[in-house]
């Protein structure tokens, strides 16, 4: 009996170590990372890179599901609605704060829903010129806009855009009655800016990489806190005439609310193992976006704080929400 005993006590044991082990083994099979836009685009091209890097380096396979439109609400509610376990993740941007402001109301709150992990990568929303353009620089721009007045246009994308409500923040910050004119797509833009029908453009370096390179369309300032090391001769707004002018897009990722915070902790370490990778950068580098994470309560703090700010520039520039 004492041998019995001694046995079945020793196989409890046993059990409730591997039942342990099995609980930290995390992940112990594939994570999905949830993407609310299509194939090709900027987010979802740097979040294929590390969802490779990420199987390299966990030996599970993360696999990136694209789920576009809506608003990115198809995106948010399929994760929302998954196991808050960490094998279902959300590529949450900039624009998720933008869209917290403008809309009226969510299928989901982006900041009581999700928790924080990492940023991935920022990019800055350039001012652009046409090639021949006179305006050398941000303070040409700011004079010839204070010169021309309410005629001075200021084309972008679509409203509620980053690039849309950066031309609305510049309108408010430089104190200028120009028009904000939205175009359907980039492309649109880069034709309008080319025929001299808008005076400057707002977008990313990264969906105007090809016109930039060829030197048919400048870029007079960027809008980062620092310069970028992708156009490091560009000038930020705050150091050439606009020192409250600074609008930083991001990509980041989350998970559902309730996921363990050791499995948050796992994620982000392996966020940052994955992006300090030189080859990682570089490739990021190439695409025109910067690579670069953070603490969870860095990435909170961010996305509270770009809500804050593009309430305000909604209500400055008088624009209804949705």
């Amino acid at each position: 009996m004492a041998r019995f005993l001694a046995a079945f006590f020793a196989l409890l044991i046993g059990v409730g170590i591997a039942a342990d082990a099995g609980a930290q083994a995390f992940p112990s099979r594939p994570i999905r990372i949830v993407i609310g836009f299509g194939p090709g685009g900027l987010a979802d091209v740097t979040m294929r890179i590390v969802a490779q890097k990420l199987t390299d380096i966990t030996g599970q396979q993360v696999i990136v599901d694209n789920k576009p439109g809506a608003g990115g609400v198809l995106a948010a509610s399929t994760v929302t609605q998954s196991r808050a376990d960490g094998y279902t993740l959300l590529v949450m941007t900039n624009g998720t704060a933008i869209s917290k402001a403008l809309f009226k109301s969510l299928a989901f709150d982006p900041v009581t829903d999700f928790m924080p992990i990492s940023t991935v990568a920022y990019f800055d929303v350039l001012v652009l010129v046409n090639g021949p353009s006179p305006m050398r620089t941000l303070r040409d721009v700011l004079a010839a806009a204070k010169a021309k007045g309410s005629s001075f246009n200021i084309g972008t994308i679509n409203p509620g855009s980053t690039q849309n409500l950066t031309g609305q923040l510049f309108k408010a910050k430089a104190g200028i009655d120009g028009a904000v004119v939205p175009f359907r797509t980039t492309p649109d833009v880069l034709t309008a800016l080319v025929r001299g029908d808008i005076d400057v453009g707002f977008e990313t370096y990264t969906a105007l990489k090809p016109a930039i390179d060829a030197g048919q369309i400048r870029a007079v300032a960027g809008t980062g806190e620092a310069r970028s090391p992708v156009l490091p001769n560009v000038p930020i707004a705050k150091d050439a005439g606009m020192p409250d002018f600074t609008v930083v897009g991001w990509n980041a990722l989350v998970a559902p609310t309730g996921t363990p915070l050791e499995v948050i902790e796992t994620l982000n370490r392996h966020i940052r193992t994955v992006v300090d990778m030189p080859d990682v950068k570089q490739r990021f580098l190439d695409l025109g976006s910067e690579p670069g994470t953070s603490t969870p309560q860095q990435l909170g703090d961010r996305l509270k704080a770009d809500i804050a700010k593009w309430n305000q520039v909604i209500d400055q520039a008088g624009i209804e929400r949705q």
